[in-house]
């Protein structure tokens, strides 16, 4: 018995929306900006609807006026006006046939992906060192031979050592990362043989640590700083 007077009473609502001309959300199209609005949509699809073609197009350009107007701190932007035919047409679902001041879009616009990004991985098998290592590496590859050459590979080398503890907590044993430079400049720079020792494990962390301590004091004093 409850159901039914629930029944008449939603089919009362739904008879009194409709004698005034009111729509439920659920009934209506998708928007599809709905940046534009309601309004905006329906004009359009009045447009779409119009055959003389003058007036198609006089309509289409009242219309654009108003979207313009929606926004009008982009009106100095470059290519505004175009944006605006582009989104009357997209909103139109492409129906519209308006003479436009621009090339008219195609749906293909709408299914077009973005050009796969190109990432930098040059060197995969040793990521813990990054990219600026190897572009260090080629750098000296190019030098000619000599003291600022030879430094410039321990250098190089001392700095893959730390990265390498960065991200591995172990000590690491130098031979280990002259064999991975030797790998990264394609057996252009080897130390394999050298009887020079790079910067101790422990120093390298010790300083690592400090690092941490220092970052660590100075975000407290700038918390602190801001309270008061």
């Amino acid at each position: 018995m409850l159901n039914n007077q629930k029944k008449m009473e939603n089919q009362d609502t739904q008879n009194m929306f409709e004698n005034m001309g009111l729509e439920y959300n659920t009934e209506r199209t998708p928007l599809i900006i709905p940046e534009y609005g309601r309004h905006i949509q329906k004009m359009i699809e009045k447009a779409i609807t119009i055959e003389d073609r003058e007036k198609r197009n006089n309509t289409a350009k009242s219309i654009i006026a108003v979207m313009g107007n929606m926004f009008p701190h982009l009106r100095d932007v470059p290519d505004f006006q175009h944006k605006l035919w582009d989104q009357l047409f997209i909103m139109s679902k492409f129906q519209l046939d308006v003479d436009s001041p621009f090339e008219k879009p195609t749906s293909d616009v709408l299914i077009k992906h973005p050009d796969t990004l190109q990432y930098p991985q040059n060197h995969p098998k040793y990521r813990f060192y990054g990219n600026n290592i190897k572009k260090m590496i080629e750098v000296c590859v190019r030098w000619e031979e000599g003291q600022l050459k030879e430094a410039l590979k321990y250098a190089i080398a001392n700095h893959m050592k730390k990265s390498y503890l960065i991200w591995n907590k172990e000590a690491v044993e130098d031979e280990v990362v002259f064999q991975h430079l030797y790998e990264l400049s394609d057996g252009k720079i080897d130390l394999t043989e050298t009887k020079e020792f790079l910067t101790n494990s422990s120093e390298l962390i010790k300083t690592k640590q400090n690092l941490t301590k220092r970052n660590s004091t100075q975000t407290k004093k700038t918390k602190k700083t801001k309270s008061s």
